[in-house]
């Protein structure tokens, strides 16, 4: 799979993911269980992109 491709593609899932954690956050509250693990998630995959895109641009 072509870079660009995975960049646009995890680039829609954090913001499935972001989406998902504000909802989550609005109704159980910020700290909980749930809403830390989505964060974390997100936190993974906002890596992951920051990673490919830096390595892409070299």
């Amino acid at each position: 799979m072509k870079v660009q491709t995975q960049l646009e593609k995890l680039e829609i899932e954090i913001e499935r993911l972001r989406k998902e954690m504000i909802d989550v956050a609005s109704d159980k509250g910020y700290t909980s269980q749930e809403s830390v693990k989505t964060s974390q998630e997100l936190d993974k995959l906002i890596n992951e992109y920051l990673k490919l895109k830096a390595d892409y641009d070299q």
